[in-house]
């Protein structure tokens, strides 16, 4: 198969996908480690860490030995989130991907319709993603996740189940990745309480691609393709893209932007920093530290902190 049919393929694939209609479980749409929230989320076409299987299953496909990943996220007021991600070759069989999100929204007074104090309640959820990865031909992968989902708010609960799917695309002597996934096609299970609700779910195509003769990477994501829009144009609008530089053999300087972040937290007339995100990867020894700070605007910004390393590595 060709390079333009292949691209074809995907095109494709968008168009049908593009059709399905998509809420709960909306802490998935979160990003999960530093070095993607710093890229703005735009990680449907990497292929070089384990949390890629919360963006797209198939770029698990060109990871290499045992790698691990563990991500903690300071959300606003006293609200926080881990996630860890893993992935493993087993030969012959294909790629294997694992990896737990997890948030709590911490403590809240419990009032009854008079205003009265009844105490304190906790709300938190969590999804366990199990994935595979293999190969299509060569430079073209495919990968699938099956995705529980638990949510549990003031001792109700609920759950759902759900699946990602994704093709990876891949030119090495052009240093071009293409990548596309449906993410979070499912269904509740159990539901809070009468009303089964959607899941968020979510279309995404998207490339990355390494400059020749500068140590730079240049990431761009179509977010959310399956929303009702007004035309076809406004599909597009819903952007994120973002660039990591390679300084030395050690430090990663990352910047992104969100387009519908951006808009989403403008106040009144102005956005401020709404959209924008920075961070850093350093590599110390084995291991890979990351952060990135991404801004809300006049609500607020997040900050993400990681480790990741090889688990081979740990072994020797």
């Amino acid at each position: 198969m060709g390079n333009m049919k292949k691209l074809a393929l995907f095109a494709l694939t968008v168009f049908i996908s593009s059709t399905i209609t998509a809420q709960t479980y909306n802490f998935l749409r979160l990003d999960t480690s530093p070095r993607a929230a710093a890229l703005a989320g735009s990680y449907v076409a990497t292929g070089d860490d384990p949390n890629v299987i919360f963006y797209n299953p198939a770029g698990i496909n060109l990871l290499q030995g045992t790698p691990v990943s563990f991500s903690f996220l300071k959300y606003l007021m006293d609200i926080n989130a881990a996630s860890l991600s893993a992935s493993t070759e087993i030969s012959g069989v294909g790629r294997f991907g694992t990896a737990i999100d997890y948030i709590n929204y911490g403590t809240f007074t419990r009032a009854d319709e008079n205003g009265t104090d009844l105490g304190t309640f906790n709300a938190g959820e969590m999804a366990i993603l199990v994935g595979y990865g293999n190969q299509i031909e060569e430079n073209f992968y495919y990968g699938a996740n099956v995705k529980f989902i638990f949510s549990n708010i003031a001792g109700i609960s609920s759950s759902g189940i759900a699946a990602d799917l994704g093709l990876f695309y891949t030119i090495p002597d052009q240093r071009l990745n293409f990548g596309f996934s449906i993410l979070n096609a499912g269904r509740q299970i159990k539901s809070y309480y009468s009303t089964l609700e959607d899941l968020p779910l979510d279309v995404r195509l998207g490339f990355s691609k390494e400059l020749a003769r500068l140590p730079f990477r240049f990431f761009w994501s179509f977010n959310r393709m399956n929303d009702t829009q007004n035309s076809i144009l406004a599909h597009f609008k819903q952007i994120t893209f973002g660039g990591e530089f390679k300084v030395g053999q050690s430090l990663r300087l990352r910047f992104g932007y969100d387009n519908t972040k951006r808009n989403d937290f403008q106040v009144g007339s102005t956005a401020g920093l709404a959209g924008i995100a920075v961070g850093f990867g350093l590599q110390i020894k084995n291991y890979n530290i990351d952060y990135s700070f991404s801004s809300m605007g006049s609500i607020g910004a997040l900050h993400r902190f990681g480790i990741s390393t090889n688990f081979e590595n740990l072994v020797k």
